[in-house]
């Protein structure tokens, strides 16, 4: 099969980056699916989508994927000339039954000594059958390796990018509720899914959490709860109020990686995150008012950070932290109460890109 490769990445020399490390461009699915978007919903996560990537394009180039002709001309119809950005905005057309890239996009692997970029192409079951269909999202890292000629390692395992976090030395975070959850592979224990991230992305140290926050469709992602911003900080998602229902899962997450080490051994620097108090009450997706908007939704782009905003008490605060965490980079707050209706922010929509040629 073209470009595929039946070796182990790690002894290849290949691992994950962290995603501070340059990108070529960052990956994203123009939103159209009205199960997901429904009524005025698509109309207000287009404008959404127009802010995140005309801010992305400041920074390095966006690749968009667009399931059908009227998709590809209702998104550009909102940039207009695009040789008006200081980065390209590159559109393809190919079938996807949704817009999270950072769950069924592939996953880039590099290998240090020669900087050679190669992707791993794990499956995509909807995290755990959850919407259906999912083929044509499954599809999409085999449709990227093909496309730009990049070779690929298929796990043949259920894997989510929002679901891990790496500080790019060998250090994942994830989360019990996702990765030991019965409806993504139920044949592997604990010991089995570690090896399998060791070995196709390079993992020597795996700290877990326990549960994600209140909403979240995907079960618990690591990517809304705890995040690397440097080889050795975590930023991590906590709340006073003792009322919310995240205030026990978030204590609990911070006594983890309060008494958690790093792969060498050295403790942590732990940070605290505010959680912005937002409820959706208009048929979010579980029935409930509580939707997981979280500040750790940020993505780390070249020269900037993308946070999403929601919660006008809590936002600048968030972004004063930002700031501080981040002093060689922009920070680029951006709306996002019409992203996360439909369960998802930032970190959700991207996926940063390795070895595609914009030019």
């Amino acid at each position: 099969m073209k470009n595929e490769l039946t070796t182990i990445p790690f002894d290849d020399g290949y691992r994950m980056p962290a995603e501070w490390h340059p990108h070529a461009g960052t990956l994203m699915i123009w939103p159209h699916n009205r199960n997901t978007w429904p009524g005025r919903r698509l109309d207000a996560v287009e404008k959404v989508y127009r802010n995140i990537i005309s801010t992305l394009l400041k920074y390095e180039p966006v690749l968009l994927i667009a399931d059908s002709p009227e998709t590809e001309k209702r998104a550009r119809s909102f940039f207009g000339d695009l040789n008006g950005y200081s980065y390209p905005l590159r559109i393809v057309q190919n079938p996807v039954n949704d817009i999270w890239a950072r769950d069924s996009g592939p996953i880039f692997i590099k290998n240090e000594q020669d900087n050679s970029v190669r992707l791993t192409n794990w499956e995509f079951n909807s995290w755990g059958g959850k919407y259906a269909p999912w083929d044509d999202d499954n599809k999409v890292p085999q449709f990227i390796s093909d496309r730009f000629n990049i070779e690929r390692y298929s796990p043949g395992k259920v894997l989510e990018g929002g679901s891990i976090e790496t500080n790019g030395n060998g250090l994942f975070l994830t989360t019990e509720s996702v990765l030991l959850n019965q409806n993504r592979n139920p044949e592997l224990s604990r010991e089995e899914i570690e090896t399998y991230l060791h070995n196709y992305l390079g993992a020597e140290k795996v700290i877990w959490l326990r549960k994600g926050l209140k909403g979240d469709d995907t079960d618990g992602h690591i990517d809304d709860l705890t995040r690397f911003v440097n080889n050795h900080t975590v930023i991590t998602t906590l709340t006073e109020d003792e009322s919310s229902p995240n205030h026990d899962i978030l204590y609990e997450n911070v006594r983890i990686l309060f008494n958690s080490t790093d792969q060498s051994g050295n403790p942590l620097n732990v940070v605290t995150l505010p959680l912005p108090e937002t409820k959706i009450v208009d048929a979010t997706v579980d029935g409930s008012e509580h939707v997981p908007s979280s500040y750790a939704n940020f993505y780390i782009v070249n020269g900037a950070v993308l946070v999403p905003l929601y919660d006008s008490r809590k936002d600048q605060q968030a972004l004063d932290m930002f700031t501080l965490l981040f002093p060689d980079r922009v920070i680029e707050g951006i709306p996002c109460n019409d992203l996360v209706w439909g369960q998802g922010s930032i970190h959700c929509i991207t996926q940063q890109l390795y070895g595609v040629p914009f030019t």
